[in-house]
């Protein structure tokens, strides 16, 4: 048998699979056959409906159109996070994460010099345009600016069922994957251990030389057949259930809001994601904390209290148990999604996790069999690197808490669940604000800038700091720009719900 790889089988469809399917195939065209094996007696979850900015590059990357993105996903603009109660549960405990970078990030010490004015005002406000936009339910673009630009950063909030059956029909119709609907029901290995063929319930035998695990929480590959285990994370990040429903608005001409709002509760948190036509509302909890009765009352009174129906509708529960793969990549077979890993959704990391494990894959691909095994092992180490990262980053928004009402909050701030490089993170962010030098690898999901913005969003001011003086110096006039360009953007960008109805009616310039 040649040792040439070119039969990609991907085991599993939905975001995973299409959206890596997509990218593999975009990239290397004719050279690689990719088949994307979907069961049709297994659901896809379809419960992350936030994404990360880097979503626009990917899309663009597969030739799929913005705006048949809006009309077919049920899609609305995301600019960022505003998180509700999680620094202490008071009536004005409310802050932003925004997509966009400080101005003047790179050019001076923003966060120093907020802190030595007693930060008079939100670190968000200050340093960026974006957490006002967000107030006054403002589009990130214009009418006039092409797919996928932007004038301030965007992410989308989406139906990531109707993403699923739009990222098949394009993959199929113009990227030249091939659908083959059918059941998985066993793994066929090869003398040494990698995977010679998937044995499917229809079709029979299904051979290739690389294989993707994208069944979500199932890993039936990586996990079921190579038994690579779950590195648990439940002694650190307790969330391991959720409960999703979705609701319709309370004004259906109201204004479509793009941030999505995390509202925290006694025993979790909850989301509320608004689309064109409805709202995603979940709750995670700890069920080591509450029942998941007591979660779907908390649930129930979130809905009709934010304008929903008095009885709920609905719900779908997803149990989940936090952890990341011991390995991503084994033998011929490398898991991207759910069965990679999984923490929870705050944040919205899963897809973006998915994005870069096809973009890695796709561009680090081996050629030949004796490639991989090199290949494998970088993959691995990169990605072990970002789930521990992505731990970190979640983490950070339950230890600064200051709410002590239940022992969900309390444990959170237990020393001993809080990771080591974390914990040294904040001995340093005492005496000077998160970096890149904290973070020195290339594509980081969460940039520096993000730290601050949560650091000093949740209440964290420090002491002793020390820093250069000259970038200290030039914030002030940075500040004074932000606060020009806020002014001027409320004025020019339109609302979110008349920039949709646009794009979904006439649509955005082409690229």
């Amino acid at each position: 048998m040649s040792s040439i790889v070119r039969d990609v089988v991907i085991a599993g469809g939905g975001t995973a699979g299409w959206l890596t399917a997509g990218v593999l195939a975009a990239d290397h065209g004719e050279r690689l056959r990719i088949r994307v094996v979907e069961s049709p007696d297994v659901a896809t979850i379809g419960v992350g409906e936030g994404t990360w900015p880097t979503l626009r590059d990917t899309l663009r990357r597969i030739g799929l159109a913005e705006s048949t993105l809006f009309r077919e996903c049920d899609a609305a603009f995301k600019q960022g996070s505003r998180f509700d109660g999680w620094c202490d549960g008071t009536a004005n405990d409310r802050y932003f994460h925004p997509f966009s970078l400080p101005h003047g990030y790179l050019d001076a010490d923003l966060a120093a010099a907020w802190l030595d004015d007693g930060a008079p005002r939100p670190f968000a406000d200050t340093v960026t345009p974006q957490a006002a936009l967000c107030r006054h339910g403002r589009a990130p673009k214009q009418a006039a600016t092409p797919e996928y630009a932007a004038v301030v950063n965007y992410a989308y909030h989406l139906d990531a069922v109707k993403l699923g059956t739009l990222l098949r029909e394009h993959c199929c119709k113009v990227l030249g994957v091939e659908h083959v609907a059918d059941h998985i029901e066993g793994v066929e290995a090869r003398d040494g251990g990698d995977i010679a063929a998937l044995r499917l319930r229809e079709r029979g035998r299904l051979a290739g030389d690389l294989f993707i695990d994208c069944t979500g929480l199932r890993a039936l590959l990586l996990g079921g057949h190579f038994e690579v285990p779950l590195i648990a994370q439940r002694d650190v990040l307790f969330n391991d259930r959720a409960l999703a429903v979705q609701v319709p608005h309370a004004d259906a001409q109201a204004e479509i809001a793009s941030q999505t709002v995390s509202t925290a509760q006694d025993h979790g948190w909850i989301w509320d994601i608004a689309l064109p036509t409805r709202r995603g509302v979940g709750h995670v909890y700890s069920s080591a904390h509450v029942s998941d009765a007591e979660a779907e009352a908390a649930l129930a009174r979130y809905v009709a209290a934010s304008g929903g129906p008095a009885e709920l509708p609905p719900v779908r529960q997803i149990r989940f148990d936090p952890g990341y793969r011991a390995r991503f990549w084994q033998n011929n077979c490398v898991a991207i999604g759910l069965s990679a890993g999984f923490i929870e959704p705050l944040e919205a990391s899963a897809i973006v996790m998915i994005e870069l494990s096809a973009a890695l894959l796709s561009e680090d691909f081996p050629a030949v069999r004796q490639d991989m095994d090199i290949v494998a092992r970088r993959f691995n180490d990169t990605f072990a690197y970002r789930w521990r990262r992505v731990i970190d980053f979640l983490k950070l928004h339950y230890v600064l808490s200051r709410r002590s009402g239940t022992a969900y909050w309390r444990d959170h701030r237990d020393d001993a669940s809080v990771p080591g490089e974390l914990r040294e993170l904040l001995r340093l962010w005492r005496h000077r604000a998160p970096s890149q030098r904290d973070f020195p690898r290339g594509e980081e999901i969460f940039p520096s800038a993000s730290w601050q913005y949560i650091l000093y969003g949740m209440g964290f001011r420090g002491e002793n700091r020390v820093g250069r003086r000259d970038l200290r110096g030039a914030a002030h006039a940075f500040f004074a720009e932000t606060e020009r360009a806020t002014r001027r953007l409320l004025d020019a960008l339109p609302g979110n719900r008349a920039l949709i109805g646009h794009i979904r009616t006439r649509g955005l310039p082409p690229v």
